[in-house]
């Protein structure tokens, strides 16, 4: 077998298989070396959690089924990972990274788990995550979890892996496996896929369902890919987007949701695209190396016909603080995610959870768990706090409509770019979609990307916008996998 896996693409693998080139098996074989040789030791990555006991077998009968009657599409015989709070009605755990859940048997796929392994794919792994989605405790490094540990960035140690979807970034700029699936409340598909050198795409609240991810916020959590190019991440958005109706949050869709989002993959797609730079307040923390990073994607843009609109300042960039929304938020969608798992689950509570570590603390308190005891001692799970509504209310106003919406009105945007994650607060309170791109490096080789953001539902115009970006600029390079001297 002559296939060379390092940055080969869905379209590369689908294409060897056809030919009779490489087998599923053989392309799980060849993840799970390299998972042995990377993840678990030289490096020692740590971004892989657990693998599927049954993944060679899953491919063999895929690789049957297509040779008996054909490919089912883009997917079928992919290895892909999910995110380890992500529900898997099969051998494998979801714990969100936490002892506590350990031992935890979903009993039943999550509704996108459902559509990729109907689309053929094959359920590798699990990734490591930061535990429960980075509101575990204060103070906790991205990528650290007491169940798994920390998972490390492959570009240089030294620095942070992004969270709470490190160990899915990190996994796909590694070549663990072909994509991955993230999930993000406020950043965390964008800032890890910034960290990794990936793509990430972090859909509308309402677009892909909910059912059956261990949540932090109801408002603000949505599952999304992460691959290493914008295709594959398109891709795997296709085969997620079906209407789970167990979701209230996908009726906004109606209407919206395409079916084929690989349609917008389009060459041409900068030409004519009006871009806003939203300058005051989301450059403040640049180096000169990522601003310069940030004015080269820009110059690339221009060359491809885009208006770049610079500044498009948005109105209340300096309004948006310190929101209850996800404190709140937490208590009563945890409850709500324990309370359908089956009968047997180790923890049924937030208060079970808190009593677990504290009876096991020098294997799960090592930064301890002080946002868990802000979520069970000063909020009632019941969403009627007087500080949480008028934050919500607050949040929807600055980030909706005089914030995004407003600048975007004003300028008649295409879309906003904004340096790496920067602009992932606002995006995320807003409920809107964002597309990270890879964009170039540091002088210490830390990995730094450009994010395209619009309003609600405009995936399909930041999909053409990135995907013409990726295809002239095409910076990303994979980690070197070898020790730092």
């Amino acid at each position: 077998m002559s296939v060379e896996i390092v940055e080969a693409t869905i379209a590369d693998i689908q294409a060897a298989m056809e030919q009779g080139d490489m087998t599923s098996r053989e392309l799980v074989l060849l993840y799970m070396e390299r998972i042995a040789d990377h993840d678990k030791n030289g490096l020692t990555i740590n971004s892989v959690l657990e693998l599927n006991p049954d993944a060679l077998f899953i491919a063999d009968a895929l690789d049957a089924e297509r040779a008996s009657r054909g490919s089912r599409g883009p997917l079928h015989g992919i290895p892909i990972l999910l995110k380890d709070n992500i529900n898997t009605g099969d051998k494998l755990h979801t714990s969100a990274g936490s002892l506590a859940l350990a031992g935890l048997y979903a009993g039943e796929d999550a509704f996108i788990v459902k559509q990729l392994r109907e689309a053929g794919a094959v359920i590798l792994g699990k990734a490591n995550m930061t535990e429960f989605a980075n509101f575990m405790t204060e103070g906790m490094p991205s990528g650290y979890s007491s169940r798994g540990g920390q998972v490390l960035n492959a570009y240089n140690i030294s620095e942070p892996t992004g969270g709470s979807s490190s160990g899915s970034g990190v996994a796909v700029s590694c070549n663990f496996c072909m994509a991955a699936i993230g999930t993000e409340t406020s950043g965390s598909i964008i800032n890890p896929a910034n960290l990794s050198s990936t793509v990430g795409i972090k859909p509308t609240v309402g677009l892909v369902s909910r059912s059956g991810i261990l949540p932090l916020s109801n408002s603000q959590d949505t599952a999304g890919p992460m691959a290493r190019t914008v295709t594959d991440a398109v891709v795997l958005l296709d085969a997620l987007v079906q209407v789970d109706d167990a979701d209230p949050a996908m009726g906004s869709s109606l209407g919206k949701r395409q079916t084929n989002y690989a349609q917008f993959l389009q060459l041409g797609g900068l030409e004519g695209a009006r871009i806003g730079v939203p300058r005051d307040y989301y450059f403040e923390e640049l180096t000169p190396e990522q601003l310069d990073i940030f004015d080269q994607a820009l110059r690339t843009m221009r060359e491809l016909g885009a208006e770049i609109i610079d500044p498009a300042n948005i109105p209340t960039a300096r309004q948006i603080v310190y929101s209850s929304v996800i404190l709140n938020e937490f208590k009563a969608s945890l409850h709500a995610y324990l309370s359908a798992l089956p009968s047997n689950a180790p923890v049924r509570s937030l208060a079970e959870i808190i009593a677990f570590n504290e009876a096991h603390p020098e294997q799960t308190l090592k930064y301890g768990q002080t946002l868990l005891l802000l979520a069970e001692n000063n909020t009632s799970g019941t969403l009627t706090e007087t500080q949480y509504l008028k934050d919500r209310l607050t949040d929807l106003r600055l980030c909706q409509v005089e914030g995004i919406d407003a600048v975007m009105n004003e300028h008649r945007l295409d879309a906003l770019l904004f340096p790496a994650d920067f602009g992932s607060r606002i995006t995320a309170r807003a409920g809107y979609p964002s597309v990270i791109v890879p964009a170039g490096y540091t002088s210490a080789g830390v990995p730094f990307g450009v994010t395209f953001s619009g309003k609600a539902y405009s995936e399909p115009r930041l999909i053409q916008l990135a995907y013409a970006y990726e295809q002239r600029s095409k910076v990303r390079r994979a980690p070197s996998l070898k020790s730092f001297i």
